[in-house]
């Protein structure tokens, strides 16, 4: 057994963040993250991702700079309130080369694999010693590829996982020093597919505070509710398939059933082909961006989630869970969600199946209450942010503390940066010297 494995053991049994303790301390704990966006919360599952990850670094009193190419939405969240430094950067251009040389930070963490091709060169160059973390939200490889296999009416099979995006990513991963994977079953891909050693693997899905009896007593219940929900940030395609799938589809046959249901679609930008799906008469009103989720989410009776393709974790689902919402959701909707616990709705692909499910699930009150306990259960025993922190934590102490060695250990990666720091430096060079 290698050393990893053996670390995997013991971080298995720690459930305290403040026993952990570093054996190289570092001086200066300084974390940048180069995001693709300005995280956004209250609008996608990504953002709170993002933020979940900040805070495990806030608690560990590192002093964390959050930097990005994009333009600030009026959702982005006021990073500066929590102490967290904000920085606009350039692609293709040296100022950033200058940025990262005066901060120095001891670990910078890429939000998507594009985000470490644009700028993971300069951080080797510059700071060759800072420990690079690449944060993959999820594979994008396995979403695009399903979503082409959707649009081909075919099965989805290797030839589509293994395309020109997986290179890119795959060999994104492999330049750094450790991978944050969102989903037990895209762990299982990299391993068994792209056959990526674990040890530069690490399975982290959401972090989740815990759902006290309390709180779920104080939930609205069965017939205190009304109405179908559904939810999701319309510029991610596999949310704007699933609005048109209810509205052409499953919704007619749902509402035809239930006569004074509604479904009330929420998401953050909403474009005009979203907001044209609005009609009162047949029940399926756009509501657009929402606030407060659980405030929403608490009033409805079942959410529905007719994903057809995707990847990661769902926070749609998370946020019904939360907020003892039951749900009707497809297998890739569910995907990753509830190992071998009971899952909080029926999981179904079929569109006759769906329709079903939906209006038993809004007409029984016996399966609608044993649901909602199983969404407690299943956030409470699988996002556990106090163990996830931990583990984490423990893995990032072990890769800190065997850094050379590990990297000696990944060749392949070694070999990959040898192969970007060339062709990467002179493209971006080039495009540079042609702005200017």
């Amino acid at each position: 057994m290698g050393k990893f494995c053996k670390t995997k053991i013991q971080y298995a049994n720690i459930t305290r963040i403040e026993n952990i303790k570093y054996t190289k301390v570092l001086k200066d704990k300084k974390l940048l993250i180069i995001g693709y966006v300005w995280p956004e919360p209250k609008s996608s599952a990504a953002g709170s991702r993002m933020m979940q990850l900040i805070d495990v670094f806030l608690s560990q009193n590192y002093k964390v700079t959050f930097a990005s190419p994009c333009a600030k939405s009026d959702n982005a969240f006021n990073l500066k309130s929590i102490h967290v430094n904000t920085e606009s950067i350039v692609l293709n251009d040296a100022s950033f080369d200058v940025f990262i040389k005066r901060l120095n930070p001891n670990i910078v963490m890429f939000d998507r694999f594009m985000m470490e091709e644009q700028f993971g060169w300069r951080v080797s160059a510059q700071c060759p010693r800072a420990l690079k973390i690449l944060d993959t939200e999820d594979l994008h490889c396995l979403r695009k590829g399903r979503h082409q296999a959707f649009k081909d009416g075919a099965e989805f099979n290797r030839s589509y996982l293994f395309s020109d995006i997986a290179k890119r990513e795959i060999a994104s991963i492999y330049r750094c020093d450790l991978s944050l994977i969102i989903s037990e079953v895209e762990m299982e891909i990299l391993k068994t597919n792209f056959k990526v050693s674990e040890d530069i693997l690490c399975y982290l899905p959401f972090m989740l505070d815990h759902i006290s009896e309390n709180t779920t007593n104080r939930l609205p219940g069965f017939k205190q509710r009304l109405h179908f929900i559904t939810i999701g940030n319309f510029l991610h395609e596999p949310n704007y398939n699933a609005i048109l799938y209810l509205k052409e589809t499953l919704w007619p046959r749902i509402k035809k059933q239930l006569p004074e249901a509604e479904l009330h679609v929420y998401g953050a930008y909403t474009p005009q082909k979203v907001q044209q799906l609005h009609n009162v008469k047949q029940g399926f009103l756009i509501k657009g961006f929402v606030d407060q989720v659980a405030g929403v989410m608490q009033q409805a009776k079942v959410c529905l989630i007719p994903v057809r393709f995707g990847a990661g974790l769902k926070g749609k689902i998370v946020d019904a869970m939360q907020n003892g919402t039951p749900c009707v959701s497809t297998t890739i909707g569910a995907e990753g969600m509830y190992g071998s616990l009971n899952p909080n709705g029926y999981i179904v692909n079929n569109a006759n199946d769906f329709v079903e499910k939906a209006v038993s699930l809004y007409t029984n009150s016996t399966h609608w209450e044993e649901f909602k306990t199983n969404g407690f259960a299943v956030i409470n025993k699988r996002f556990n942010k106090e163990k996830l922190q931990a583990k984490f934590l423990f893995i990032l102490k072990d890769t800190i503390n065997h850094l050379e060695t590990k990297r000696q250990n990944n060749f392949t990666g070694q070999m990959l940066m040898h192969h970007t720091m060339q062709s990467t430096k002179f493209m971006s060079r080039w495009i540079e010297e042609k702005n200017k």
